[in-house]
This record gives C-alpha cells, structure tokens and sequence, in this order.
C-alpha cells in the first residue's frame, strides 16, 4: 500500500509539471535561436488558484507548528517541482558561481547566493505555491559541484515571490516562513546535523529543531531521488519566534576575521545582521570586542567579569562551550570564524550565542582538529572568547561544572548510544537506496561504518571528560 500510496502521488507530480510547461506556465525564457539572435518568450503563470491553503498549514496566522515539520522518530517526504527551464537556470547561475559542474578546482569559493526561483513544494499531498528555492552551502556546495554530485543543499522562502504571486502573500509552511534542508555533506552516517542539535537542545541550549526528510525533485523529467536530507529550522525565523520571548533583538551571523573578536578586527561588514539590516548600530558587538579585550582583565577581574556578563551572556557560552568541546566540533569559533549566531536577547540586554551547522561535529575532524578539553595550543588573543574566559578562574569552574553537566547528562554515553542506535535503524534504508551521482556514499557499507565511529567516539569521549576532570 505504501508503494502504491508514492506512485499514485509521483504521478500527480509529473502530472502537475507537464502542466506547467504547457501555455498557461510562466517564465522568461532565453531561446538561442542561433549564433547572433536571442528572442525572450513570455511565458505567464500568474493566473492560479492556491487550493489547498488552509490557515494551519499556510498562513502566517499561526504559531509555528514545531512538532509536525520536526518530527524526531520519522522520515518524511518532500517533493519539489521546478519547471525545466527555472532548474536550468539554477544550473547555470551555479556554473558561473562555482565552475563547471563535476569539474574539481574549477572555480574558488563565492561570496554570492545562488539564485532563488520559484517553484512548487508537497508535503502530505498537499501544495505550497511558488515557494523561493535555492541552493545553499559554502564549502560543502562548492565540493558537492564540482564532484558532480546533485545532491545539494536548498533552502526554502516560503513568500520570497509574494510581490510577483499575491496568491501567496505570508505563505508558511506550518507557519514557518524559512527552512534550510541540508545535504549531509562529508557525513557517511547522515546523522551528525541532527544529533550535535539534539544535544544542544537536551542541554537546554537555544538551538534549530532538526528531522530527516528524503526529498524528491521534478524538473521536468519526473521525480527523481536526491536522497535522505536533514531539515533544520533557521535562527532568523522560526527559532527567535519559539525560543525568545521577544524577536525584535539584533541577530547577527559573524563571518570573517571580526567573528573572531579579536582585538582590532571589528568590521561592521563581517558582523552579518540577519535583521534590522535598516538599523546602522553594531555598538553591541562593538562592545562585545571592546570588553573581553579590555586590560581589566587582569588588573580588576571582579570588574571585567561584572563589565561582560552585562552584555554577554555568559553562562549560556560556557553551557555551549562545554557541549561543542565535549562532543567535538572544529567547523566553529575558535578554529573558524563563522558558524555561529549572536543574538541581542531585548529581555536580557546581553548577546546570545546560538550554535549553527554542526554537519562536522562529532568527530576529531580537520584543520588541526577540534580544540581539546582545556584548550592547550589555543591562541587566547586570536580568539579571547574561549581563551580570556578559560584563564579566568571563576569562568572555567563555572566551565568545568557544564563539562562534567554534558557528560553525564545531553551526552551521557548510553544515551548517545541508544539515540545513534534508534537513528541509524530509522534512515538506514533511504540513506542505503541513494542511488549515483545523488549520493555521497561508495556504498552501504559506507553508512554502517560511520554509525560505528560515532559510537566509539561517544565512548572515547567519556574518557577524555574523566581524564580531564581528574
């Protein structure tokens, strides 16, 4: 019956696409009529009927339905339709972005966005109408390209075209306006995205809501698998909608050598506002900088930590500090100066941080590893949120207070190793079924190796945590 159940609806979808290639579709589209002459033929799809909106499942008059679109102990389905002429056009904004496609070291990185276009969007039979579509990713975009693999990440507007579709003005998906949905890039197991931000949540961290999801997309040929995706809620809608109790704050996404808060690096441009971009003060990161920099620091502790903890909230670091050090994760602060999100919390005053992207966590990983338990090798000036704080005694009690927390509690080890247990049976079949050149698996062997290091590495962090508090 389920079989049946994907069929009938794959059928509908490339029903649906053929639809909208015929004249009623809209688009621009650039006809190469021969070497010298481009005509643009008008295609108008404006004229359209939203049947299946209902205020729970498409307005923005809802609270954002957390436990349908992230759901823990499922693997749902998302199907995409984007008109054959709109994914070559993606395709060909991606050329220019990063090179020809599965043509290594063709192009570096690219500061640009890809483009959004719009396309249409089912879940549970349902449809959402000319949704905002991209690509998105940094180096995990770029390597996936150039490897030849489609298997890319998106990230999803629901009302990005409300200006060209009125249909659609404050379309939400569940009441959510913006999702990222993450290729699981360099992550054999598919599993780290997802279970780094279930410990930071189980801390009792500000953190995204994550579930797995196998998406489908149509461009034209019906759908075809890309494969089992993670979906993560983004900071800048759903997450200071439910996890704040105000959302007007500053929300920053640092990137660059100011997100380091190094001492002369402030940069109002590598301070990143997600919000307020109309609003010309940064004096709160500025202050930030200025602060944990400051020579009080050692002359006047007791001043220093009261000058701080006045816009910086320091408790809620250290809580994170403990969780990224003790799972391990280097594709953050303190080995790269991006990854992460501060928000101005307006009922506190203080700067938040929010952990983001954690497909890396997990593991020792890359560029020199991730930073050991008591941070020996660490530039404290090149990064003096880590290491001004740890060399103050009251900060490192209060750090090694949330370490010994963490082990015993978010990252307890026969939790963990249930919890990677209970996963690995829940996606094993759609992770093992991605089939070439939508995958990032050699084969199903691939998965189940990975899940194995995951375990060893929750067990070898209970000793590293013991040995360190010792």
């Amino acid at each position: 019956m389920k079989n049946y159940k994907i069929q009938l609806f794959s059928l509908v979808i490339t029903l649906f696409i053929f639809s909208c290639t015929s004249d009623d579709v809209s688009d621009v589209v650039v006809d190469d009529t021969d070497d010298n002459e481009e005509v643009a033929v008008v295609i108008d799809d404006t004229d359209f009927e939203a049947i299946d909106w209902t205020e729970a499942t498409h307005s923005k008059d809802v609270d954002p339905n957390i436990s349908e679109v992230f759901e823990d102990n499922t693997v749902k389905r998302l199907d995409f339709v984007i008109t054959e002429e709109r994914w070559q056009t993606m395709l060909d904004d991606m050329e220019n972005l990063y090179g020809t496609f599965g043509q290594s070291g063709a192009s570096g990185f690219s500061d640009e966005d890809p483009i959004f276009v719009p396309g249409e969007v089912f879940y549970e039979g349902n449809e959402w109408y000319r949704v905002g579509l991209r690509f998105k990713g940094n180096s995990s975009l770029q390597s996936s390209w150039q490897a030849g693999i489609l298997k890319l990440s998106f990230k999803l507007d629901f009302d990005e075209f409300e200006d060209d579709y009125p249909q659609i003005k404050n379309q939400r998906f569940y009441g959510i306006k913006k999702l990222s949905l993450k290729n699981n890039y360099d992550d054999s197991s598919m599993l780290r995205e997802k279970v780094a931000t279930d410990v930071f949540r189980n801390a009792g961290l500000v953190a995204s809501h994550t579930a797995f999801y196998t998406l489908y997309v149509d461009h034209g040929d019906g759908p075809q698998y890309f494969g089992l995706y993670t979906l993560v809620e983004e900071v800048d809608g759903s997450v200071l909608d439910t996890q704040f109790s105000d959302d007007d704050g500053n929300l920053y996404k640092p990137d660059g050598d100011a997100a380091s808060f190094a001492s002369g690096t402030f940069d109002e441009d590598e301070y990143v506002k997600k919000n307020n971009e109309d609003e010309a003060d940064f004096s709160d990161v500025q202050n930030l900088l200025t602060i944990i920099n400051d020579g009080t620091r050692t002359s006047d502790p007791e001043a220093w930590r009261t000058t701080l903890d006045a816009v910086f909230d320091t408790e809620i670091f250290l809580k994170y500090l403990a969780v990224n050090t003790v799972v391990q994760n280097w594709d953050t602060y303190g080995r790269m100066t991006h990854n992460y999100f501060l928000y101005n919390d307006p009922a506190t005053s203080k700067l938040t941080w929010i952990p983001w992207d954690n497909n890396e966590a997990l593991q020792t990983g890359k560029m020199g590893g991730s930073l050991p338990l008591n941070f020996s090798g660490l530039s404290s000036s090149q990064w003096p949120l880590i290491g001004y704080m740890y060399q103050d005694e009251v900060y490192k009690e209060k750090y090694d207070a949330y370490v010994e927390e963490v082990i015993n509690g978010a990252f307890n080890e026969t939790t963990i190793q249930a919890l990677y247990t209970s996963y690995a049976a829940l996606v094993e079949e759609y992770a093992t079924s991605e089939v070439a050149g939508y995958s990032f698996l050699n084969n199903s062997s691939d998965f189940q190796s990975a899940v194995s290091q995951l375990k060893s590495h929750a067990t070898s962090r209970k000793t590293a945590v013991a040995a360190y508090l010792d």
